[in-house]
């Protein structure tokens, strides 16, 4: 067989994506903060970005002179000092403080203490459980020991690690580290450093007024059917009343099954809305919230440079091109960014009007498909600006994600939203009557009596999403 070079022409299709349509489609999904941080690195790496000041931004006006980036034909360069004058540049600062008694020295300023090391310190669990080693352990392999252990606690408070890791970790034995385990087990708060939720609740048992010999013996042995609720069982399998079953159940309750949360509170993390929907008299006004986003333009200069030429060299003519070109994408990528949460925006305000003006029963089901056939704009684009963005809206701060959902048949023939339903069997099920709890299928005929066409698996399927319990563990006995 011989081989043979020769040419051939072939036609193909091929989606090629340009750097501009890339950085657009990554603007899109960005949050708020994420494109300030992008606009602020581009602002250090492109010379030819400059951020705009308030005033200047009211005068460049809203939003094109901010996203285009063009400069008036008229622009004139910075001003030069003109010849034969002379600027003198004085050291206000210094000269006043020269000459200002502050009545302290600048060395004894220099050896106060900080503001900051004056302030509170919130005091950790890793904080406390070290406080108390130092106090507990006889020897520095002991320590030594306890911070490992220590070190490989969960925010709960349970030891995640296995005992042969730390013990691989530390360079001591299982016996070793078992021993020391035992001593970080016995400090506050009561229950650390258990490897199971069994093990957390037998830690606390000694702080139990009543029935302690029963709590240990049911956590022990017959936690499956504490948890179930199975009072009965236990009683028979244990040979005591119930009632005393119950009292021991109460007891058990009163324990701490995370003991750590009892320090180092999580941070509160606050979240700033992308979209702003403001009432304005019988209709909705969207208003996109740009406060904190520098606003962009091309330095007037570099572009003056570039129309002229300006005696530049071939290489820096290209560099400046090329931060040009850049500077306008993003501008541009911005602005079409801006454009495109606007226009989904404002279609699910359409859409959703009457969830605004009454609330989550009025709540329409709603797609993405839906917003965008309205706008025009594919449906991938739709699920990008939408992504991790939240709107300000008269029935509170919401991501948009929310406003998406599926239907559910309604014998009247408008569809209800999945929302709606599972709010509404969260109310049947906050009323509903302890004793005598609601099971799938009640609530099941309970929603047909509203006309509401639903299978059991979907009502199973909402209360799984609801965090609610079936009814046999939600039963509530009297004690």
């Amino acid at each position: 067989m011989t081989m043979k070079a020769r040419l051939e022409i072939k036609q193909t299709q091929k989606l090629v994506m340009t750097t501009m349509l890339q950085q657009a489609i990554e603007l899109l999904t960005m949050t708020r903060l994420e494109l300030t941080q992008v606009i602020q690195q581009e602002l250090l790496e492109n010379p030819l970005l400059e951020e705009l000041t308030d005033s200047e931004f009211e005068i460049e006006g809203e939003p094109t002179g901010m996203y285009e980036g063009s400069a008036e034909e008229g622009e004139e360069e910075p001003p030069r000092q003109e010849e034969g004058t002379e600027e003198f540049d004085i050291d206000w600062e210094n000269y006043i403080l020269d000459n200002l008694d502050l009545g302290f020295s600048e060395e004894e300023a220099t050896r106060a203490p900080s503001p900051e090391s004056v302030l509170p310190k919130e005091v950790t669990l890793s904080d406390h459980l070290i406080w108390q080693l130092n106090l507990s352990c006889q020897t520095e392999r002991e320590k030594e020991i306890g911070l490992a252990l220590i070190g490989n606690l969960d925010d709960d408070g349970y030891l995640r690690a296995g005992i042969e890791e730390v013990a691989t970790e530390c360079g001591e034995t299982v016996e070793d580290v078992e021993r020391v385990l035992a001593i970080v087990q016995s400090f506050e708060p009561t229950g650390v450093g258990a490897r199971t939720l069994q093990e957390c609740l037998l830690l606390q048992t000694h702080t139990l007024e009543r029935e302690r010999e029963l709590a240990e013996e049911l956590i022990h042995n017959h936690l499956a059917s504490l948890e179930a609720r199975d009072f009965a069982r236990i009683s028979r399998a244990l040979g005591v009343p119930v009632e005393q079953v119950m009292e021991a159940c109460k007891q058990i309750k009163a324990l701490t099954p995370y003991p750590g949360r009892k320090f180092g509170q999580e941070r509160i993390e606050y979240i700033m809305p992308d979209v702003l929907v403001v009432k304005n008299g019988e209709d909705y006004q969207v208003i996109i919230n740009d406060e904190g986003v520098p606003k962009l333009r091309v330095n007037p200069y570099y572009r003056n440079i570039l129309r002229g030429g300006g005696g530049l060299k071939s290489s820096a003519r290209q560099f400046v091109e090329e931060k040009f070109r850049s500077a306008i994408w993003l501008i541009k990528g911005i602005e079409q960014r801006r454009q495109t949460l606007y226009k989904v925006s404002k279609s699910i305000v359409t859409f959703q009007k009457d969830f605004f003006d009454r609330g989550l029963d009025c709540l329409k089901p709603l797609v993405l498909r839906d917003v965008a056939e309205d706008i025009g704009m594919h449906e991938s684009t739709v699920s990008r600006v939408t992504s991790h963005k939240y709107m300000h809206t008269p029935q509170g701060l919401l991501d948009f994600k929310y406003f998406f959902h599926s239907g559910i048949s309604h014998r009247d023939g408008d569809d209800l939203s999945s929302k709606t339903v599972k709010n509404m069997i969260k109310q049947m099920i906050i009323q509903e009557d302890p004793q005598k709890p609601l099971t799938d299928d009640k609530i099941v005929k309970l929603l047909h009596k509203d006309n509401i066409i639903i299978a059991r698996r979907t009502v199973n399927k909402y209360r799984k999403e609801l965090k609610i319990p079936p009814s046999s563990k939600r039963k509530k006995l009297l004690l």
